[in-house]
């Protein structure tokens, strides 16, 4: 059918409200990248669009429920709502969109990992608020929240933040070994993703202070400097973020940087866990190889890297004893910082990657919400006549219950 036709047949509102629910139902799910939108809103006309948004930002956390506040005034006594479109979008990046959520009238539709846990939050007319449950660490960034009408748009922007924490990455291989995607792939690989420069800078308002540069989520390099020193940068001033120079540090900015060819550490950002980490000491220290039958016999597995940082930050978890973890590294966290527990601040310490075949410890275990403790109080795994898990080759089929 011609459109001359189609408008014919079907009147102005009803040919717009057809062509909204073919856009509904076959807008795609990944980035829009170029996408220019006009707004003309005509104040004080009938018909006029106006959006309203919570200035500042709103803060969830990994696994919580938020709403993304947005109101729209609409004179629609000649027109009624049926006919206004509500769209949200997270913007990626200056020129790339996410589709998130689109609705016209009774037709809803929600795109890619926002399905199943996003929807209007319809609380009477002019509300384009989103519900967002079940938020992840990738739902952190700014939404855009459209409203459409027959001829004018208006659309205003929702800032998502995440309580959580920042912590420095470097693999095993060394320091400066992680190209831009290496760097995602590592923080993802420790229960967390890259962070944004101003996670960052509020880390350093926070007190982290650490002296080797590190990829974040925009592509830049930086790192956090709270006291100032000549190998970390000098003494302020030039490439410093966030302060005048002086005694009083920074975050230094490398710029954005080759993505493909430099190689830097990573800043990682977590957020809230689901679950629960804990120390167990098994029978007797053991090698990293043994790490993971330790706490697979506590219905558990080997805590990464974010997961020990979270629990130290979020759920307080104070630990003078070093564990390994699942990258092969070994730290220990301290809330109530003391002196044989490695200094006067607190934080996470790290002994590094140790020989994973020498050196011993105990263990960072982290449960899933719902997962059974198989030995609860206290209690773990070996063989009465001693051996524990170092020797790694008595067959787990006889352990039996030992105090741990």
């Amino acid at each position: 059918m011609c459109l001359v036709c189609a408008r014919a047949a079907l009147g102005p509102r009803a040919l717009l409200a057809l062509a909204w629910g073919v856009l509904l139902f076959t807008a795609p799910a990944g980035a829009q990248r170029g996408r220019k939108k006009v707004v003309h809103v005509l104040e004080g006309e009938s018909g006029s669009v106006v959006v309203q948004t919570a200035p500042g930002q709103v803060v969830s956390h990994r696994g919580g429920t938020i709403v993304l506040p947005c109101r729209y005034h609409y004179e629609a006594a000649a027109h009624g709502h049926d006919g206004v479109r509500l769209k949200w979008t997270k913007v990626v990046d200056p020129l790339a969109f996410t589709d998130v959520f689109v609705a016209l009238g009774p037709q809803h539709r929600a795109f890619g990992s926002y399905r199943g846990r996003a929807e209007l939050q319809g609380d009477g007319p002019g509300d384009a608020s989103l519900v967002l449950r079940n938020v992840t660490l990738q739902d952190y960034g700014r939404y855009e929240c459209e409203v459409t009408n027959e001829l004018e748009d208006d659309a205003g922007m929702v800032k998502l933040d995440l309580e959580g924490v920042v912590f420095p990455y470097h693999p095993r291989g060394g320091r400066y070994k992680l190209t831009f995607v290496e760097a995602q792939r590592a923080c993802a690989e420790q229960d967390g993703i890259l962070a944004s420069a101003e996670q960052l800078h509020a880390a350093w308002r926070d007190g982290l202070d650490w002296c080797n540069a590190g990829w974040l989520r925009d592509g830049s390099v930086q790192y956090p400097v709270n006291q100032p020193r000549e190998p970390c940068g000098g003494l302020g001033g030039a490439g410093s973020a966030g302060t005048s120079g002086g005694a009083n540090g920074g975050v230094r900015n490398y710029g954005y940087r080759h993505n493909a060819d430099e190689r830097y550490d990573a800043f990682c950002f977590t957020s809230n866990l689901p679950g629960r980490v804990f120390f167990l000491k098994p029978l007797r220290p053991v090698p990293f190889a043994g790490a993971a039958r330790a706490c697979a016999a506590r219905g558990a597995a080997v805590a990464k890297v974010g997961q020990l940082f979270a629990a130290w930050k979020l759920q307080l978890l104070d630990r003078c004893t070093a564990g390994w973890l699942a990258d092969g590294s070994a730290r220990y966290p301290i809330v109530n910082p003391r002196a044989r527990c490695g200094g006067r601040r607190p934080g996470v310490r790290s002994l590094g990657f140790p020989d994973a075949t020498r050196r011993l410890f105990g263990v960072y275990c982290y449960r899933t919400p719902g997962a059974p403790d198989p030995a609860p109080g206290g209690w773990g795994w070996g063989w009465a006549g001693g051996g524990g898990w170092a020797g790694g080759a008595r067959d787990p089929a006889a352990w039996t219950p030992l105090r741990v």
